[in-house]
């Protein structure tokens, strides 16, 4: 599909929705001066006529005052706040608006229905475009709503692909904007698309730029081609009648935290891998009982799916209200579970529930019916029996395991400590015995692993690395091996068998006996004085190196408790500023467990659940202080942090364990390059054997790459730029004296801009060249790159610097990454353009001859034609801010010299000179009303009434003059603060203007089109009357 004009995308879009069963319905028609008025008001989103008939239609039973009831509380805010009033709506959604009404004499409450979740065909389906929206003087036209029953539950804001600029960027941008200025449109906003025929992403009014994602497949079974335009594929897959109704009430949720509440939309491989869960389900517990495998890579929302599917399958009417058992094999793993259920509790229809003791566990699931019970597998062994208790023996019960590729979940007895110990699955069978297993996973099951898909049986859903890498649902994984050796008696660490990593870190605190004798022994090589200083040195370089370039968090894993505080120690010794007892400040700090038992020197890294849960907020909040935990187990699994960028391992792990450690620092953040997995101790092999295991489960893609991959990028973006560069002699810069390095600086921005598409390519890459930096930054090949890289940034900033249009900005410092520091360019501070040419900056309205003749005579004509087209684009849009007819003509002048400039239609010499005269155009304008004896708001209307040459020459200066000064005095007079918005007023204002047009002989086929012109401009201008 070829798209030429924004039109054209906005058509297809329309004829796609229409496709599907949408009515097209063209929005001024029903605006408040439509010919088929539905809104009241400029700043009515809902189409009320249609809310009313779809709420008769879908609650027949109801009195029309209980219908009218409704509707006043759906349309009725109650906070200024948008995400406060869309998550009151959503809550009308799910559960019903709750009106009181009258049947038959008596009083009786009802939930009424918005939409019929079950029969979606029941529901009014519109698309409306051009749908003009007016409030708090803002004046907003979306190109695409998608209506269900008279409610503007989706926004679709669509670019021009063929233009440079128009790019999906700038949609987000324009939903942000839309945001601000009509805020009542999302109030009932589900899901918004931003798309440009090709490219096209989805995310809800809270999501930021990076979390808008693309929807990848139609019928959920295949992603589709590249090929294919993804507006389309959008449309057709997500906006389908069934699956949008679908997605609106058991997709979308809200996450809350003491800061703010985030609203979230399941993607594509949450929403198809659900529903093929629930399919699967409903089979199994009529069967098998074994529901499958959801394996979704790590850092791809897998908890959420989770959480999804309990929300959806409690409510599957052949399941008669099941009840859940959402099993982890850790304390700490289950309260992250829970506290993700707890913290998107509107998705279930009852509140989870956390089972604390083994009696508790007994008694819950005792229950007739229902109830979402969270526990650990560990609570299904009874120690003194080799069978569990027989809890229920209901066919509804659905056990849903995290992680379900532990050997914990096994059926198979094997003999330990001289007894015979089964798998927890056996147990849990004792218990349930009519129970569907259905198990999600982060890593692949192992190919030769059979007790897994005995308990749970094949793969559900897959969504593997390589799918969330290029959906840029994950950023990649880098390896970066900086051993530090564990003495002589290495034999000794060899010794470590599968045995170690049964040893949790609450086990450590009194691990069995047979094993203490071998762990002493490692510990003690590993942790070593001598080498815990070393390994306290490496990480204090390498997290100061990073932090220079790219703001992030580091976590530091370590082999025992007792490590964990040497490394502290160590680290507090060398930087000592880090350190603080306070809590809220700091940082670093430990998360471990313990007790009173440890001792007073370790209190102060003991902390209660309560407390290591406020303690993980903190961490979360990438502005805190608390910026590197050092831990022993906590935080490993479960546990999001985007903005975390390195992980330092000096700890055995291995197979799904270690898979798990390092995609915490996988998860996407602002300008993330990746994250960084940095070894002490030499896990290689291990990751290796994980990576083999990864590979022949089937998973595509790499799960982590050598750090040398992302070593080889930024050289290769080094040498990329410096290939542009090739003819200058960039480095003249960091020999030449502090004032030479002044003149360096233009001259090199003049040679950029002297080549096709320069500034872009140039920014571009010095953009890839600082994020690769930023993984890169403690190898010797970056102290090589990263003087040239600070100029490179340097100079990039300056150029943007030059764009007409804020919001099309892509600053590379305006993310987590850092300008560089750079001994040669500290003393230069922010670049300015003027300064760099040798020019005062001229104030605003000031552009005398003399001032606009230095840019013809101007060394570097790019520079100066980029500084002149960003101080004529600031005049005229403040000029004539409130000239409709000025601001339109100026801006298209410039619009017009630009694209002839950058089609090479004309040199650098000749866009300047147009650039001149369209400056000295510019100030002649301004002085228009002097000339004419008019004030700047009449100069306004007179330029709206003389747009036309026939009513120049018909009525000439004076008539104009005349009819200019009466239109300012009668629209100012009747001009109220809302008048935009009523239907009365407008109506008044616009016969006024039609009968002063006629009154002074006003062509009449021009008359039209003028009074239009006439009230657009008193709309500009109305804000400082009102």
């Amino acid at each position: 599909m070829s798209f030429i004009v924004e039109q054209d995308v906005e058509n297809a879009a329309l004829e796609m929705l229409q496709e599907m069963g949408y009515e097209i319905v063209y929005a001024p028609e029903l605006a408040p001066d439509g010919s088929n008025p539905q809104r009241k008001e400029w700043d009515t989103v809902v189409l009320v006529n249609v809310l009313e008939a779809s709420l008769k239609k879908l609650n027949p039973d109801v009195s029309d005052d209980a219908i009218l009831e409704a509707i006043k509380k759906i349309t009725k805010t109650s906070s200024h706040k948008i995400i406060v009033n869309n998550e009151q709506f959503h809550e009308f959604v799910i559960n019903g608006v709750a009106v009181e009404h009258r049947e038959k004499g008596k009083v009786k409450n009802s939930h009424l229905r918005i939409f019929d979740r079950d029969k979606p065909e029941r529901n009014t389906f519109q698309a409306l475009n051009q749908f003009t929206i007016i409030e708090n003087k803002h004046n907003r036209r979306p190109d695409v709503i998608i209506f269900i029953n008279g409610l503007p539950v989706g926004i679709i804001e669509l670019k021009n692909p063929a233009s440079a600029t128009a790019t999906v960027k700038s949609a987000f941008d324009q939903i942000e904007t839309y945001k601000d200025e009509i805020p009542s449109l999302f109030t009932y906003n589900e899901f918004v698309i931003i798309a440009d025929g090709t490219e096209s992403k989805v995310g809800t009014i809270t999501s930021p730029w990076e979390w808008f994602l693309p929807w990848k497949t139609i019928d959920g079974n295949k992603r589709e081609p590249k090929t294919k335009p993804q507006l389309e594929v959008t449309l057709k897959g997500m906006c389908n009648k069934e699956v949008i109704i679908d997605i609106i009430h058991n997709f979308v949720g809200y996450r809350k935290s003491k800061k703010d509440t985030i609203k979230i939309i399941a993607g594509y491989h949450q929403y198809h891998a659900t529903n093929k869960a629930i399919i699967s389900t409903i089979k199994a517990v009529g069967g098998s009982k074994k529901v499958g495998v959801v394996w979704h890579t790590q850092g791809s929302g897998k908890s959420l799916t989770m959480a999804f599917y309990v929300g959806k399958i409690t409510r599957a009417p052949s399941l008669k209200n099941p009840s859940i058992v959402v099993l982890t094999d850790r304390n700490d793993l289950d309260d992250q579970l829970f506290n993700t259920f707890s913290d998107h509790s509107q998705i279930f229809r009852e509140q989870p529930k956390k089972i604390e003791s083994q009696s508790e566990l007994k008694q819950s699931l005792k229950v007739s019916s229902g109830g979402i019970f969270f526990t650990t597998i560990q609570k299904f062994l009874d120690r003194t029996e080799s069978k569990f208790e027989l809890l229920t023996t209901r066919d509804n019960v659905i056990v849903v395991a995290d992680e379900a590729h532990r050997t914990q979940y096994g059926l198979q007895a094997k003999v330990k400590n001289d007894k015979l110990r089964y798998g927890f699955a056996k147990y849990i069978r004792d218990a349930l015995p009519n129970a569907s297993f259905l198990g999600f996973t982060g890593t692949p099951i192992d190919f030769t692993d059979k007790s897994t898909r005995a308990i749970f049986g094949n793969y559900v859903d897959i969504y593997d690395m390589h799918a969330a890498l290029e959906d840029k649902r994950v950023v990649p994984i880098y390896y970066d091996a900086e051993l530090v050796p564990i003495g002589k008696n290495e034999e000794a660490f060899a010794e470590l068998d599968e045995d170690f990593e049964e040893i949790t870190e609450f086990e450590e605190q009194g691990s069995k006996d047979y094993l203490k004798s071998k762990w002493s022994r490692v510990e003690n090589l590993v942790g070593e004085e001598t080498r815990i200083e070393r390994i306290a040195k490496k990480i204090v370089k390498n997290f100061e190196l990073k932090q220079s370039v790219i703001e992030g968090k580091s976590i530091a894993v370590c082999m025992s408790r007792r490590i964990c505080k040497d490394l502290h120690d160590a680290i507090k010794k060398i930087r000592p500023d880090w350190y603080s007892k306070d809590d809220d400040k700091g940082v670093m700090k430990i998360i471990m467990t313990g007790s009173a038992a440890d001792g007073k020197a370790w209190q102060e890294h003991i902390r209660s659940k309560k407390k290591r849960r406020e303690m993980g907020e903190l961490f979360k909040d990438s502005s805190s202080d608390f910026k590197i935990a050092i831990v022993r187990d906590m935080w490993l699994t479960g546990f999001d942090v985007p903005s975390l960028n390195t992980i330092y391992i000096d700890k055995p792990i291995k197979h799904h364990n270690l898979m798990q450690a390092i995609a915490r620092v996988n998860r996407v953040y602002k300008e993330k390059q990746g994250g960084l997995v940095v070894d002490f101790l030499g896990i290689a092999d291990e990751l290796k054997k994980a990576i083999t295991i990864y590979t022949q489960s089937g998973g595509e893609g790499q799960p982590s790459y050598d750090v040398n991959v992302a070593i080889a990028l930024m050289k290769e973006k080094h040498e990329v730029i410096k290939a542009m560069l090739h003819g200058y002699d960039y480095q003249r810069f960091f020999r030449a004296p502090a004032q030479d390095r002044m003149r360096i600086i233009p001259e090199l921005m003049e040679f950029i801009l002297s080549k096709e598409k320069g500034k872009e390519r140039f920014v571009k890459n010095t953009s890839s060249l600082v994020r690769a930096l930023s993984l890169a930054v403690a190898s010797e090949d970056a102290h090589v790159v990263r003087e040239d890289a600070a100029l490179f940034q340097a100079i990039a900033n300056a150029l943007q610097k030059t764009e007409t249009d804020e919001t099309r900005r892509t600053n590379i410092t305006d993310t987590a990454i850092k300008q560089l520091v750079s001994k040669a360019i500290s003393t230069q501070g922010i670049i300015d353009i003027y300064r760099q040419l040798g020019v005062a900056k001229p104030e605003i309205s000031i552009l005398s001859d003399k001032f606009l003749d230095e840019f013809s005579h101007m060394q570097y004509k790019n520079l100066a034609f980029e500084a002149l087209k960003k101080l004529l684009n600031d005049e005229i849009r403040v000029r004539f801010r409130d000239n409709k007819i000025k601001n339109k003509k100026f801006s298209e002048m410039l619009a017009q010299a630009i694209r002839k400039y950058q089609s090479r239609s004309i040199d650098s010499a000749q866009v300047i000179a147009e650039l001149i005269e369209l400056a000295k155009e510019v100030r002649e304008a301004q002085k228009r009303g002097d000339e004419l004896g008019l004030t700047d708001e009449e100069v306004a209307f007179y330029d709206a009434l003389a747009d036309n040459e026939s009513a120049q020459k018909i009525l000439g200066e004076d008539l104009l003059k005349t009819m200019a000064r009466e239109l300012t005095d009668t629209i100012k007079k009747n001009v109220s603060i809302d008048w935009k918005l009523r239907d009365s007023v407008r109506a008044k204002l616009r016969i006024m203007v039609k009968k002063l047009l006629k009154k002074y002989g006003y062509p009449p086929d021009m008359q039209a089109v003028a009074t239009d012109l006439v009230l657009e401009q008193a709309e500009l201008l109305s804000d400082k009357w009102a």
